[in-house]
């Protein structure tokens, strides 16, 4: 009997896949200890980024079917 693949619901939390289909992450470190932290810094956490190359392979098969 075959499984079923079933989704990480942490994952969904934290990853998202954008129109074109890459998988996109937001940048840690911008939940605390901000005031010492100068607003460039501030500004460039905000913008997030695309998932790292070795990492694609892992998080799609965590997402399964949610995303």
């Amino acid at each position: 009997m075959k499984t079923k693949l079933k989704t990480r619901k942490t994952a969904v939390k934290r990853f998202s896949k954008s129109a074109s289909g890459k998988l996109m992450r937001e940048k840690t470190g911008q939940n605390h200890l901000m005031s010492k932290k100068s607003g460039g810094r501030k500004r460039n956490l905000v913008a997030g980024g695309e998932l790292d190359k070795g990492d694609r392979k892992r998080v799609s098969r965590m997402l399964g079917e949610g995303l």
